[in-house]
This record gives C-alpha cells, sequence and structure tokens, in this order.
C-alpha cells in the first residue's frame, strides 16, 4: 500500500516554507521535499493571509518548484489572534465538550463567540465542587484570521485538511516521542515567540509573545539608520559578544536592550506557570526559531533562568529522503521546525 503524505504550511515573516512528510503517523517519517519562497510585502503580517490572490501565486509556485506530489496541507496558526487559555469542564466526551463551548466560554474571549472558532485540548481529570472535571486548554483564533489563510490555500488549488496551532506543533516536532521530560519550548520568530510547557508529553500551559527578531533588526535600524538587510547582517556578525570597537559596542547595547525586554517577559512566563502549578521544577529550556540564532542569546536566556538549555535539530525524528536538496536545507533545516509539526498533527 502507497504511503501518504501531508505538507506542512509555514507562514513566517516575509517567506512561506513548507515540508512534505510520508507516513505522519509512523514511528520515523520520512521528509520528502522542503521549500521557501519570499511573500509579497504586506501579504502576510504575523502570520495571517492579507492579500489571498498574492499568496495563492506564491503558494502555486512553491508547489511547482519544489515539486509536491500532494496537495494535502496542515495551516498553522499562533500569532496575537490565537488566544489560549486555561479551561476546567464537566467531564463529558471530547466532542460534546466542543459542541458546549460557545456556551461556556464568552466572558474568556476579546470578540463575540461567532466571530471565534474554537478548541479544547484535554490535559488531565480531576474534580471541582465534587463534580467530575477535564482541565484543558481553551483555544480560540479569530475566524477571519483561520479563514483568510485557508481561502488562499485553497485558491491556490490545494486541499487543507486542517489547522493546527503551532505552539502544539513545536511539541511535536522537538520531543521525541515517550519524552518525559518537564520543559519549556521556546520557539522565536520573527514577530511572536511561542512558549509551551510541556510536562511527560503533554502540552500544560501556551504563551504567545509579542516580540521576536525582527524587534532587534529595528532597533538597530533606528540606532544607526541603516536599512534592515544592513542591520540584519550587523545583529549576524555582532550577536551579544564583546564588541571590539565604540561603534560595535553602540549595537551590541542596542541588541542587549531589545532582547532584555524578551528575556525579562521569559522569565516572567516561567515564574508565573512554576508558581501556578503542583508540578515539580523545570529540567530544561529547548530552543529553537530564527531568532534564537542570534548568538549569545541561549547563554543569556540560561543565565536568567538557571536552566540547562538544548538548541533541538527538529529533523533529528525524521528519515530524510534523497528527494531533499540537502545543499539548500541542510543550511536553514531549523527554521522548518513549525512546518514539519504540522505534518505530525495526525499523528498527535
Amino acid at each position: 500500500m502507497k504511503k501518504t503524505s501531508v505538507v506542512g504550511i509555514d507562514f513566517g515573516k516575509g517567506v512561506v516554507r513548507a515540508a512534505e512528510v510520508q507516513d505522519p503517523t509512523g514511528a520515523r517519517p520520512i521528509l520528502l521535499r522542503s521549500h521557501e519562497l519570499p511573500l509579497p510585502q504586506g501579504a502576510v503580517v504575523g502570520g495571517e493571509v492579507r492579500n489571498i490572490d498574492a499568496v495563492a501565486e506564491v503558494l502555486r509556485l512553491l508547489w511547482n518548484q519544489a515539486g509536491f506530489k500532494t496537495k494535502k496541507v496542515v495551516l498553522g496558526m499562533g500569532n496575537q489572534r490565537v488566544l489560549v487559555r486555561e479551561l476546567a469542564v464537566p467531564k463529558m466526551p471530547l466532542d460534546r465538550i466542543r459542541e458546549a463551548l460557545p456556551f461556556q466560554v464568552q466572558d474568556l474571549l476579546p470578540v463575540p463567540v461567532g466571530d471565534a472558532l474554537l478548541d479544547f485540548y484535554p490535559i488531565v481529570e480531576g474534580e471541582a465542587d465534587g463534580q467530575p472535571v477535564i482541565n484543558g486548554l481553551l483555544v480560540a483564533a479569530v475566524r477571519g484570521a483561520v479563514e483568510s489563510n485557508v481561502e488562499a490555500a485553497v485558491a491556490a488549488g490545494l486541499d487543507p485538511i486542517a489547522v493546527d496551532l503551532i505552539p502544539f506543533a513545536l511539541t511535536r516536532a522537538l520531543l521525541p516521542l515517550g519524552d518525559e521530560s518537564h520543559s519549556a519550548l521556546v520557539h522565536i520568530g520573527a514577530t511572536t515567540t511561542s512558549v509551551v510547557f510541556v510536562a511527560g508529553g503533554v502540552p500544560q500551559f501556551v504563551r504567545i509573545i509579542p516580540a521576536g527578531g525582527d524587534d532587534v533588526t529595528r532597533a538597530l535600524v533606528t540606532r544607526f539608520d541603516i536599512d534592515p538587510a544592513a542591520a540584519d547582517v550587523k545583529k549576524r556578525e555582532l550577536g551579544l559578544g564583546k564588541p571590539s570597537s565604540a561603534a560595535d559596542r553602540a549595537a551590541v547595547e542596542a541588541m542587549f536592550e531589545t532582547t532584555g525586554e524578551l528575556l525579562a517577559s521569559l522569565r516572567n512566563t516561567f515564574a508565573f506557570y512554576l508558581n501556578t502549578r503542583s508540578l515539580s521544577g523545570l529540567d530544561r529550556i529547548v530552543l529553537s526559531g530564527g531568532g534564537a540564532r542570534l548568538d549569545g542569546l541561549a547563554t543569556a536566556l540560561g543565565e536568567v533562568s538557571n536552566l540547562p538549555i538544548d538548541v533541538v535539530d527538529p529533523v533529528s525524528g525524521f528519515t530524510v529522503a534523497d528527494t531533499v536538496d540537502t545543499a539548500v536545507f541542510d543550511d536553514r533545516h531549523g527554521e522548518y521546525a513549525v512546518a514539519l509539526g504540522l505534518t505530525l498533527r495526525s499523528a498527535a
């Protein structure tokens, strides 16, 4: 029997990345193909499609250049238009819980319940007021934000089979099956940083922080009146290391100020999570994302959190087929964590 494949699509800052994986529910899925293309300016903002026709055209070109053999796709969502909250509901089958959500969660939502798409992720059974309950995570996304991404995929001739929360996708991509650690997964993208706490392979708490690698670039653009491309070069060359000149010292100071704000948000997130849980302390932080490649950032995060930092290769759980262009992929495979995790949705 021919094994099925699916493509995970990740809309990043100015770029769309996609990965095709065969046998995603198997013990060792096979990465068949991957590719990325730039997006027109303003076509996607914060992971949300704003220009459906332009994005559809890029997706058609992406399929043509990459040679993807399936039209079945999973899309990721994980920006500030997605809300994740803890929720305890009466114990009942999951399909009934989902049916009842619109009548239970209006007070938790920033938009009318009719304008939101709702889902529930169960974590553990418990008891409240003497009655059995299921404690889990409410996931609510602004309907328009999800529908525009789906419409772009459909306009490109693709078949969206699911839309998944990016932090959940990262859990599957970065933690091996059977992982029993108590970890914080921190994925630093261009405009957002996703944090998901996982205990024994089960997500416990999610936070999406509206900050990322682009903030460092903008700080350098503002401080030195240079264009973003030059700021990115300076960012990669210097990192958070010891500067060798006065000009470099000013650049490193600007980057320290900006990353310091993100590190403070992360430290506060860790403290809130641990202070409101009966779980034991965290074992480690798993770091990923393009923004995490800033030299010295992992060390700084380890210092403010007093936790070991693991930079995990998201491809380690996959067999890489000969059809993958390794000359291109090897240098950037760390940035495909979201797309790879999305393909594993049906294995969760």
